[in-house]
């Protein structure tokens, strides 16, 4: 019972994290475990499918021996513990050197298949490389599915372009109603000042009827 609790708790940790002793080694290589693991299944990797297998299988071998010291139910040596991920890091860095290399050779050779492999592998900087992986891909955009990092990009771009379109349509909408504010100022302004020049005339022509009516009266005495 005792032996069944322990594998749960370890099955758990194994699941949900990484061993904290030594993380900053560590860590990378849990972290890029699933990646490497899918590099198996790709054509390109078909002759170290069997290196790939091995090495996945060590690296959970050896997570669980960093679980199994954090609990402190038995005791792995420490130090052995830490030749074993010095160990994987260079096989780690090895899968990602290789990586990076053919996904080189894909943008040389125009191969459009591992190209599409290489950048959704997680091994590539896709925000480093985003203008030269969206240029290779409109110019070979027939032979490739536009998934995973490229489809994101389209993504990004088709809501980009709606942001745009709305920003538009909200300035010109603004800017309508800025012009239609100034025409009624203009029209309002206009009115006054035809109010204003009909109210002077009318008080001129007031003053003509009345100097008409006194010159009138002057010329009858």
């Amino acid at each position: 019972m005792y032996k069944i609790l322990i594998i749960s708790i370890l099955a758990t940790l194994l699941s949900a994290s990484n061993p904290k002793i030594y993380a900053a080694l560590g860590d990378v290589i849990y972290d890029n475990a699933d990646n490497i693991e899918k590099l198996q299944n790709l054509e390109v990797y078909s002759d170290r499918a069997s290196e790939i297998k091995e090495y996945i299988e060590e690296v959970n071998s050896t997570k669980e021996i960093g679980f199994k010291i954090e609990l402190d139910r038995v005791k792995p040596d420490k130090k052995e513990y830490l030749i074993k991920l010095r160990e994987l890091s260079k096989l780690n860095d090895s899968f990602v050197r290789s990586a990076k290399a053919n996904y080189k050779n894909s943008l040389k050779n125009n191969n459009s298949l591992v190209f599409s492999q290489m950048i959704n592998s997680g091994f590539i900087d896709t925000v480093k490389n985003k203008e030269e992986i969206i240029d290779y891909y409109f110019l070979h955009s027939d032979d490739i599915n536009a998934s995973g990092v490229i489809q994101s990009y389209l993504d990004e771009d088709i809501r980009l372009k709606a942001k745009r379109d709305a920003l538009a349509k909200k300035y010109k909408s603004k800017k309508m109603r800025e012009a239609e504010k100034i025409k009624r100022i203009r029209e309002n302004d206009k009115e006054a000042q035809e109010k204003l020049e009909k109210m002077l005339q009318d008080e001129v022509n007031k003053k003509k009827i009345e100097i008409r009516e006194h010159q009138k009266k002057e010329l009858t005495k």
